[in-house]
């Protein structure tokens, strides 16, 4: 069992709470884009897109760490951790060491970084060799994340990626879902794993 308690990582802003080992996760669910998440002041944005299992309505988020003109900061400014919404709006706990198979960043980059924002590309664990770029902008006074990836064989904005889970482990599809960057039609595709 987790030990209850309050920790907070290096510069995130977001205060991480410890709870039961039974709200570890078995498989991913469904990957979500949030439109557009703000961070008034730098130091944070808390999201920029989200894991959410189909067996609650816990989510994984994924922030970024920015400075006051919206860039990325340090070498991995993408963070993952859980808002426990089982618990409350306002819940979070850091992501275990177990969890980061299924809901763990494999590697990110900071590709661009400038005076109203940056952008950083990042592979999660459980989408393999797919990439997400994570942009960061200055807007209305306000740094906002945005997520992309490539859906269909087209550049989209990510709305979802549904995974119909195998009983009693495992997953048996992947379904990316977004709109693609071109012309806002809506895009799909299957993942077999």
């Amino acid at each position: 069992m987790r030990h209850a308690g309050v920790t907070q990582p290096a510069h995130s802003g977001i205060v991480l709470r410890s709870g039961p080992a039974w709200a570890a996760p078995i498989a991913l669910a469904v990957v979500t884009v949030v439109g557009v998440a703000r961070s008034d002041g730098g130091g944070v944005v808390s999201s920029a897109f989200f894991i959410a299992k189909s067996e609650n309505r816990n989510q994984v988020h994924y922030g970024v760490h920015v400075d006051a003109a919206c860039s990325p900061v340090g070498a991995e400014p993408v963070f993952a951790y859980w808002r426990m919404l089982e618990h409350g709006p306002g819940a979070t706990e850091p992501l275990l060491s177990r969890e980061v198979p299924a809901y763990g960043l494999a590697d990110q980059h900071v590709v661009e970084r400038g005076p109203g924002g940056g952008r950083a590309t990042v592979r999660l664990r459980a989408l393999g060799n797919r990439t997400i770029d994570v942009v960061t902008a200055s807007q209305n006074g306000a740094c906002v994340a945005t997520a992309t990836t490539t859906i269909g064989g087209q550049p989209a904005a990510l709305a979802s990626v549904y995974a119909q889970l195998k009983w009693p482990w495992g997953v048996d599809y992947l379904m990316l879902s977004g709109r693609a960057l071109s012309d806002g039609h809506a895009v799909r595709e299957r993942l077999e794993p």
